[in-house]
């Protein structure tokens, strides 16, 4: 049964050409825990996509399938919408990858309620994991030269971050009046980074809830760099144009951290280095990686140019 308070939750789950098994264990984990579920996928495959609406529409949930691609942001959005229109006070967005403990809607809720009596709280997400680790993801806040990574100690923790991943980040309608909406010209990465700053920049506080758990897996995989120094996360070459664009155009924005700045830009030299020397495909990473950060110095924005896509296809 839902618990009380997360009734007022809808669930916006965000698809791109997922995996339809795990899709549909974390609609069925999800439907007991908040009071709806809206899935927006990012042109999917009908046949799953049937099976997944009847689900929905059993949950007071709904399907919306997108005839293409418009991205993570703008479908967050489009889920946002949903939940609005539909009288939820509380939306809980989620990637296709990740899976929810039990219980984890209700430790979120119950931390923001009690945190929200003592201030301003844009929203609050799970400590996760990735099961490739052996250990939580931090929660972080930003320092120069380097950050200050804080991990759960208890299940009684709520710890103050500057950015929480969008996935398992539950956030009240109405601090996404004030807040404003993701923005859909990121079209995909930073997009959650760039909203907590909003959030922060406008008085709003952001936590890690220890009591919430959530498997989530970031980027296509893991490779071991050399010399024993640990392991990379690794994403395709599309990925890592947007990757670069987007740090470019952050960097523009009035309300982004300037420390952040100062601390992200070494991080653009290692990861050319890192994916254009060392992590293949060298040559399209390397390309994709350059058009991105002329890309991000000439404003660009939204999807990524066809005739790079079509390029790195032919490559």
């Amino acid at each position: 049964m839902t618990e009380p308070a997360a009734v007022t939750v809808c669930a916006v789950i965000v698809s791109y050409r997922p995996e339809p098994a795990a899709l549909r264990r974390l609609v069925d984990g999800m439907m007991p825990q908040v009071g709806a579920v809206v899935l927006v996928d990012n042109a999917g495959d009908d046949g799953w996509q049937l099976d997944l609406g009847r689900r929905l529409a059993v949950g007071d949930g709904e399907l919306l399938g997108l005839s293409h691609n418009v991205g993570l942001a703008a479908a967050q959005n489009i889920g946002i919408e949903w939940a609005r229109s539909h009288g939820y006070r509380h939306v809980l967005l989620l990637d296709q990858d990740s899976e929810p403990g039990g219980g984890m809607v209700a430790a979120l809720m119950s931390a923001l309620l009690a945190l929200s009596s003592a201030g301003r709280v844009a929203a609050v997400g799970p400590r996760f994991q990735d099961l490739r680790e052996n250990r939580d993801a931090p929660f972080v806040r930003i320092g120069f030269p380097l950050s200050r990574k804080l991990w759960c100690e208890s299940a009684m923790q709520s710890i103050p971050c500057d950015f929480l991943i969008s996935s398992g980040s539950l956030i009240p309608m109405e601090v996404l009046d004030r807040v404003g909406p993701m923005d859909e010209g990121l079209f995909i990465d930073n997009v959650d980074m760039e909203w907590s700053f909003r959030a922060r920049a406008r008085g709003y506080a952001l936590y890690g809830v220890c009591a919430a758990l959530m498997q989530h897996r970031l980027g296509d995989a893991r490779r071991q760099l050399p010399f024993g120094v640990g392991q990379i996360v690794v994403h395709g070459p599309v990925r890592l144009y947007y990757m670069m664009r987007n740090r470019l155009r952050l960097y523009r924005m009035p309300h982004v951290p300037r420390i952040w700045i100062a601390q992200d830009l070494p991080r653009v030299l290692v990861k050319l280095f890192l994916f254009g020397t060392l992590i293949g495909p060298r040559w399209r990473n390397l390309r994709c990686m350059l058009r991105g950060l002329w890309d991000g110095l000439c404003g660009m924005e939204g999807a990524c140019p066809a005739e790079l896509l079509r390029a790195v296809r032919r490559d």
